[in-house]
């Protein structure tokens, strides 16, 4: 339906490109906003989305995707989180299977490209959106504000807030059937001229509706099917305002994280990876400074609402409304109205809203460039400044968003409060070596967050490994009195337990971890470690080949079993075990050593032999393995091999238990054999 040109569009200061070219210019600003991330490391959600989703997998049935939620749960499952994405998930794996792994930078140019593809395209849904539905005679959509529809593309590829939502419904009734909008309130509100629903039906309207809405109902009981036809199940902590003690409250903290999020449109300078677990303290009292922000916030809104629905400028009316409905409507699913969500605030839910904004933005800035014309030099320098603010930003948050240090790091000045920030820039210096550094923050984790117990577990994980196990017991042990089912707190604890010979106890809490989690190998392990330091080698035996049912490739447990049947004297069971393990790991070196070990005692020297030569291409530097190479050489009379393999096992290692002892020994025998030698 053809409309006049937007009367604002030509005031705004930017040249009038062709669509080919103002697509590639909005593409260019989002690659210079986002290029620097290219070559990123997974972080954050990433390990569980991508890393650990076993759905990217081309081993897994490519159907699982369908039924599973975005990190590889079963949606039907109480721990699910119900987030149904497949299509995302299927790109995922296209990922996976093209760039033949899980290589990072495919996932993150991928991504980039699609902004820079989205951003460019946004041209046109604003143009429409602005201008209306119109073509010309070959049948190309014209734009009728093409400087405007081009200024708000820019913003949306470098607003620094960057998932998926729609709204078909409002832009069949404005531009599809052309309600006019105002004409209807002033008939529904002001009763002028009665409405004839004759006129609805001649337009279509109800009809297209009444489509949209069976389509719109079906899918979200197809949804509600897929999910198990229950809720995901969050707790306090996720979204605190949704277990306020009364609705005034609830309603009250609701609104204060809508301003947030607008707050975050208008001002995306503070930004963080996670705003849950105190980041926003809840507002407990009228008296509090903080509702001047919700008042704020509905009496925009409310303007706003009002000049697109009485406003009798129609171009004005037909932008204002668009923008609220796209600025509005995909936010919906994240406001807590319909359902519980999992966050307290998610930038992630703005991408969509973001071109609400930017719309609305373009607008306003177009309006202003109309009406005071006077200061266009100064409006056009708060534009320019505007522009390469949210570019700085962008290019700034795309580099802290390169890796999990800077990511996590950058999180502290926005939320200090929040401990699951300190929890997270502990857990990744513990995975980088420096678990004096983590110590600190995860104590700070657990001081904000008193029930914190992943904290206190981690926590507890490196008090161990310091020895400091009186400590590690009572954080370990508060842990499983919070969360009772907490499988790895349990085995955690059973492994401290152990260690301060409180056997009975940890053998408790071994079995207590495995009634939470059944299918727990490496706690089978860890409690065949505890029946072999109490000498019970059959219990030890049984556990350790649960562990490797559950885990086939569980090395350690495979290990184990080949060196207590070797110290009981079952050499040939030993024999039998190691070889079962090669089969399924036959690149172990470790258990290849532990098998030459047996196979030497069995003087089946060749066969030892090889196995350790094996491992020792796979771990040339083992100093163990050259010493028990070269005692199977002085065994067989290779003298001069166990020479050049003592004296490399001492070379790696001096202090190695017995290999001087027998070196000497050899040098001694070498010397009689010279001697005696004519």
């Amino acid at each position: 339906m053809a409309l006049t040109e937007v009367y604002w569009d030509h005031h705004i200061p930017l040249p009038k490109l062709a669509p080919i070219q103002a697509k590639v210019t909005v593409a260019l600003v989002a690659l210079l906003c986002f290029i620097n991330s290219y070559d990123g490391e997974f972080v954050f959600d990433d390990s569980e989305a991508i890393v650990n989703n076993k759905d990217l997998r081309p081993t897994t049935p490519l159907n699982n995707i369908w039924s599973n939620d975005f990190w590889g749960s079963n949606l039907s499952s109480n721990s699910s989180h119900k987030s149904y994405r497949p299509l995302t998930v299927l790109t995922f794996r296209l990922n996976y299977l093209v760039a033949g792994g899980l290589h990072p930078v495919g996932f993150h140019v991928l991504n980039i490209l699609l902004h820079a593809v989205i951003s460019a395209l946004m041209i046109d849904v604003f143009a429409i959106l602005i201008g209306g539905l119109a073509y010309d005679e070959k049948g190309r959509i014209l734009n009728h504000a093409p400087k405007t529809s081009l200024l708000a593309a820019v913003f949306f590829a470098a607003h620094p807030v960057h998932t998926e939502s729609g709204v078909n419904a409002a832009f069949d009734v404005l531009l599809i059937c052309n309600v006019n909008v105002y004409e209807l309130s002033q008939r529904l509100l002001l009763r002028k001229n009665p409405l004839d629903i004759s006129e609805i039906f001649r337009m279509g309207l109800l009809t297209r509706l009444t489509l949209m809405g069976l389509g719109g109902l079906l899918m979200l009981y197809a949804r509600w099917r897929i999910m198990g036809t229950g809720p995901p199940a969050f707790t306090e902590v996720d979204n605190p305002a949704s277990f306020a003690e009364n609705i005034f409250l609830r309603i009250v903290n609701y609104n204060y994280y809508y301003s947030l999020n607008a707050w975050l449109l208008l001002c995306p300078w503070w930004l963080c990876f996670d705003w849950s677990m105190g980041c926003v303290p809840l507002i407990k009292s009228a008296t509090d400074w903080r509702m001047v922000w919700l008042l704020l916030l509905w009496c925009i809104l409310i303007g706003l609402i009002s000049q697109a629905l009485c406003s009798q400028d129609s171009q004005r009316r037909r932008t204002l409304t668009l923008g609220l409905v796209l600025l509005v409507v995909p936010f919906l699913p994240a406001c807590n109205i319909f359902f519980r969500v999992g966050f307290v605030i998610a930038e992630r839910v703005l991408y969509l809203s973001s071109a609400g904004y930017c719309l609305l933005l373009a607008y306003s800035l177009g309006h202003c460039f109309c009406c005071w014309s006077k200061h266009r030099r100064l409006l056009c320098v708060m534009v320019l400044a505007l522009l390469c603010v949210y570019v700085v930003r962008c290019a700034l948050r795309s580099h802290q968003w390169r890796s999990e240090q800077s990511l996590f790091s950058s999180a502290l000045t926005v939320c200090p409060l929040n401990a699951k920030v300190h929890y997270n820039v502990g857990k990744n210096l513990a995975d980088k070596g420096n678990t004096s550094a983590a110590v600190s923050y995860y104590r700070e984790a657990v001081r904000l967050h008193p029930t914190y117990v992943h904290a206190m577990n981690n926590l507890g994980n490196i008090l161990k490994e310091k020895n400091e196990l009186v400590e590690a017991e009572q954080l370990l042990s508060k842990a499983v009195s919070i969360q009772p089912d907490f499988a790895a707190a349990w085995m955690n604890l059973g492994i401290v337990q152990n260690s301060l010979q409180k056997f009975e106890k940890a053998e408790q809490s071994y079995w207590n971890a495995i009634r939470f989690r059944r299918k727990y190998p490496d706690c089978y392990y860890n409690l065949g470690r505890l029946y072999a330091d109490q000498n019970r080698h059959v219990d030890a035996l049984n556990a350790w080949r649960n562990a490797t049912v559950l885990k086939p490739d569980h090395s350690l447990a495979w290990n184990n079993m080949v060196i207590l049947l070797d110290n009981t004297g079952n050499l040939g069971q030993a024999e039998l075990i190691g070889r079962e393990a090669l089969r399924l790991l036959p690149n172990d070196h470790t258990i290849m050593f532990s098998l030459a070990n047996v196979l030497g005692k069995l003087q089946k020297y060749k066969e030892s032999e090889g196995f350790f030569l094996h491992a020792l291409r796979i771990n040339p530097n083992a100093a163990s393995c050259h010493g028990n190479l070269a005692v199977l050489y002085h065994r067989w009379g290779k003298l001069e091999l166990a020479k050049k393999h003592y004296e490399l096992s001492l070379k790696l290692d001096p202090e190695a238990p017995g290999t001087r002892d027998n070196y000497n020994m050899l040098r001694r025998k070498l010397d009689q054999l010279k001697r005696s030698t004519p």
